[in-house]
């Protein structure tokens, strides 16, 4: 039977072997719509176009939407919850079907309640007394009141209502103790719980509880979940029993699953404020001794397990014990934890399955983090991985090389040891041309550039070279160039670029190549800068400038329509202008001496009462650099704030770069323009010890020597003498002998976000204006799409879209009339927030003015943070302001009322002559 109806359910509207009438057919797709299963009611849709095609009968077309409309209505209303939550008639229509006697309207029904519910707190009040009943109804079937409990976790809107909700699952809890209404209820708990925040450490007490006491596993499994869950999100909430349960849960247990998902919540806490909480002395009461702990126990237990997630688990316990914990006498768990790390390197080294592989991050993550909080340890850590790299899977190398990376740019120190073993890997390595080998390279060539830290030496370059020619592709070169520009190797890079050029196809590629050669030998001229040396200073960065110059040529042909490279150009513009900055101003320290103030000088000082004349025009010039600086610094800033894909280290750089600025800026103030008022606690010492990169660390040491210099100078000389133009030369050959870092965001774009405007009423041609009355107001609609790339909000997302449009006059038309300044300009900013990815909003603008209006509309975000983002885009479009009729007739009339009475003054005038 069962067979037969899916024969005929297939065989509609002319897709089956045998014909039917209308009826028959929609019948047929009326089944279908009906059924239990889901293939069928998708299929049942899909055959409906082909329906009317076939039989384009009104009554029937009616019939069959009907039909559609009562399969989507109360689904579709769910859909929409984020669009309409406050819409009462939704919220009607929703209470009505959930009294429905129909199945498939109900289902739709709980599931639109649960959207409303979390969207809503009108629609969450009013709904909760209803789900209750049908919860605690004797008429409801178990399956509906599986359904209906999730709606519960959106009752947080307030105090109350989470508590009357809290009330109901916990009688649930109690009164039906069968394993699905169980686990159902108890997440319920959790996700209730979690977002109200009131009550969640009786939650994880309940939990442990369940954890404890009950043996079904399915509910031991939800309970550890949800544990998890709430270590994640409300980590301060876990007390020291709640930790020591969880322990002696985890100790007792004999099924590894178990313990492995315990081990999971407790090495989440153990990197939080949770794992102080547990050693802490309370008042009145010896606390425990990391080393004596039920925890401590069990991670050194798990330390060695056969399954390598339990190990990984209890390595990290460990680790982030040794780290968080400052006390002196823990030598023994620090032995443990680096007995431990090595024990499981050594296991997941050997083999190139993904489980291995993931084991073997953690294990690289908390070699990091404990080389990173005990720096004793570091050594033996570079070691072990070190001696492990020789006889390791290429997979885990590649791996292996990134942790060592990471160590080196925290403890620069240890990366003269480094080089040797590196070094003699390096050339053994890459005996094919896989890609685990080629990505090999690139990662061990990494690591060379961060050890290294200086120039490469001539037999490293060689070394390198020689390897790459012999089993590297050139897309393997690219990528270590790449690494060389970022990591300040600018003489290796430009090698390695040139040998790619005649190995693209594209002209674009080449151009892009050829620009990054001329940039990396402009970087490279810097290296030549010595201290007290100006004229040398000055003819380096001539050098530099004329292939800066020669690049951003080829850097602007490199681009195209779809790839305009325009953070990149904009970033080398400003490079060149800050060099051009740093010439002139060594050029007016240098006119000092070879143009000197004049005799009368002082006479023009005391005339004008600014004593500052004295120095004859370095003085005008000096001004004119600081403001030039100062410009720069805020050009900086505008492409900071434009740079809302860039990854953290890109807008670190770019912020390097305006505080440079700011620097020669604020030198020049404090030791020539103003030295009295001169103040420096707010450019003090931002502690280098805090940097992430190599490069921003010498950049952070610069900063401070030179403030140091400047505060020993400052009102200790009268300006402007010898040592002050000293200083700021030596200040900004100190700066320029840093070697200029171009990170990722310059290659590389991982994130992708874009925003699409579409304005209403919109002319047909750009070009013409659109016609408008001045009496009345246009109604400007803008409307605007969110464009991501493949890894959408990976560095920050948008929260709200920020719309200014403004408006100006172009050219007028008509008389001059007075008009209140008010209705002269156009300046209005909304803030809006996407939906699914849109948003919309309308503005109403006056043009009082006859004539053309330019009206520009540009938008900006703002991120969850707060930060504003000047993303653009930027929209125009124009606006004709016409005289409205009844004015226009009105001034006619007057017109031709003065018309006789002009022509009989005119007569009495050459009556008179």
């Amino acid at each position: 039977m069962a067979s037969n109806s899916t024969k005929s359910f297939l065989a509609d509207a002319g897709y089956g072997e045998q014909e039917l009438d209308a009826n028959s057919a929609l019948m047929e797709l009326d089944k279908g719509l009906r059924s239990g299963k889901l293939g069928e009611q998708c299929e049942a849709v899909v055959r409906f176009p082909r329906l009317f095609q076939k039989y384009p009968f009104p009554i029937l077309i009616n019939s069959a939407f009907l039909k559609l409309a009562d399969v989507f209505r109360v689904g579709m209303l769910g859909s929409l919850a984020s669009i309409i939550p406050e819409r009462k008639n939704a919220h009607h229509s929703i209470r009505q079907s959930l009294d429905s006697h129909d199945n498939v309207e109900v289902e739709a029904a709980v599931f639109a309640a649960a959207n409303f519910s979390a969207q809503s707190k009108d629609f969450a009040v009013g709904i909760c007394n209803k789900i209750s009943e049908m919860i605690q109804g004797l008429a409801t079937p178990v399956d509906l009141k599986l359904k209906l409990i999730p709606i519960l976790q959106h009752m947080h809107h307030d105090a109350i209502l989470a508590s009357s909700a809290r009330q109901l699952l916990q009688q649930l809890v109690t009164s039906y103790p069968s394993t699905k209404m169980v686990i159902v209820s108890l997440h319920t708990f959790t996700l209730l719980a979690a977002s109200s925040l009131v009550d969640t450490p009786k939650q994880i007490q309940l939990l442990l509880q369940y954890l404890k006491n009950d043996p079904r596993k399915a509910v031991k499994r939800l309970a550890i979940q949800d544990l998890k869950l709430l270590a994640n999100k409300t980590p301060h909430t876990w007390n020291r029993e709640n930790i020591q349960a969880l322990c002696e849960c985890a100790l007792q247990t004999p099924y590894d699953s178990l313990k492995l998902g315990m081990l999971s919540v407790l090495s989440t806490l153990s990197g939080t404020i949770a794992v102080k909480h547990y050693f802490s002395i309370a008042s009145g009461n010896v606390g425990s001794s990391p080393r004596s702990s039920d925890l401590v126990r069990l991670a050194q237990e798990c330390c060695y397990h056969s399954n390598r997630g339990i190990a990984a688990h209890g390595v990290r316990v460990l680790t982030n014990i040794t780290v968080s914990c400052q006390e002196k006498d823990l030598l023994a768990l620090e032995q443990d934890a680096v007995f431990g790390l090595e024990s499981l390197l050594v296991l997941c080294s050997q083999d190139d399955s993904p489980g291995a592989q993931a084991t073997l991050k953690i294990a690289l993550n908390c070699m990091v983090k404990l080389a990173k909080g005990r720096p004793h340890l570091s050594q033996s850590v570079v070691e072990t991985l070190l001696t492990q790299l020789h006889s390791a899977q290429d997979a885990a190398r590649i791996l292996m090389c990134h942790c060592l990376a990471a160590i080196a740019m925290q403890l620069p120190v240890l990366g003269d040891g480094m080089l040797g073993d590196l070094m003699e890997l390096y050339k053994v390595i890459g005996r094919s041309a896989t890609d685990k080998q080629q990505e090999l390279l690139v990662s061990l060539a990494t690591v060379i550039f961060v050890a290294s830290q200086k120039a490469l030496s001539a037999e490293i370059k060689a070394v390198i070279k020689q390897q790459l020619e012999s089993v590297s592709n050139g897309w393997t070169v690219y990528r270590i160039a790449r690494q060389a520009s970022r990591m300040g190797n600018h003489d290796m890079a430009r090698e390695l670029y040139q040998s790619l050029l005649t190995q693209v196809a594209s002209e674009h590629f080449y151009f892009w190549l050829n620009s990054l050669k001329e940039f990396s030998h402009a970087e490279q001229c810097l290296t030549g800068l010595q201290e007290e040396n100006y004229s040398s200073a000055l003819s380096c960065i001539a050098e530099s400038l004329k292939f800066y110059h020669k690049g951003i040529a080829s850097l602007t042909a490199a681009s195209t329509p779809l790839n305009p490279l325009s953070f990149q150009c904009e970033f080398v513009k400003l490079r060149i202008d800050l060099l051009q900055a740093f010439s002139q101003l060594i050029c007016t320290c240098n006119s000092l001496k070879t143009s000197p103030p004049p005799a009368i000088a002082t006479t023009i000082a005391m005339t004008l009462g600014n004593d500052l004349q004295r120095c004859g025009r370095i003085s005008n010039q000096m001004k004119q650099s600081m403001e030039e600086f100062r410009s720069l610094a805020s050009r900086y800033g505008d492409l900071y704030q434009a740079s809302f894909d860039a990854d953290s280290a890109t807008l670190r750089n770019v912020e390097l770069q305006q505080q440079s600025c700011l620097l020669i800026s604020h030198t020049i103030e404090a030791l020539i323009l103003d030295p009295e008022s001169a103040s420096f606690q707010e450019y003090g010492s931002t502690g280098a010890a805090h940097a992430d990169s190599e490069y921003e660390r010498r950049m952070m040491s610069v900063y401070n020597h030179v403030l140091e210099e400047v505060e020993s100078l400052n009102r200790k000389y009268t300006p402007v003498s010898y040592m002050h133009t000293a200083c700021l030369c030596n200040a900004i050959i100190a700066l320029l002998k840093v070697p200029l870092s171009f990170q990722r965001y310059f290659f590389q774009k991982l994130q992708s976000t874009s925003i699409k405007l579409a304005l209403s009423p919109s002319p047909r041609n750009p070009a013409e204006p659109i016609a408008v009355q001045n009496n009345q107001q246009l109604a400007l609609k803008v409307e605007g799409v969110v464009q991501h790339g493949s890894k959408p909000g990976l560095f920050r997302k948008i929260q709200s879209v920020c719309l200014n449009v403004s408006s100006t006059l172009q050219s007028k038309s008509g008389q001059d009339y007075k008009i209140p300044i008010d209705n002269m300009t156009n300046e209005m900013e909304q803030r809006v927030e996407p939906h699914n990815d849109y948003f919309s909003t309308q503005f109403l603008l006056n043009f009082a003015i006859l004539g053309t209006h330019n009206i520009t509309v540009e938008s900006s975000v703002k991120d969850a943070n707060g930060i504003v983002w000047k993303t653009g885009p930027r929209t125009t479009i124009f606006v004709k302001s016409l005289e409205d009729p009844y004015s226009q007739q009105i001034r006619l009339q007057q017109q031709q009322a003065q018309q006789p009475l002009q022509q009989q003054q005119q007569r009495n005038a050459y009556t008179r002559f």
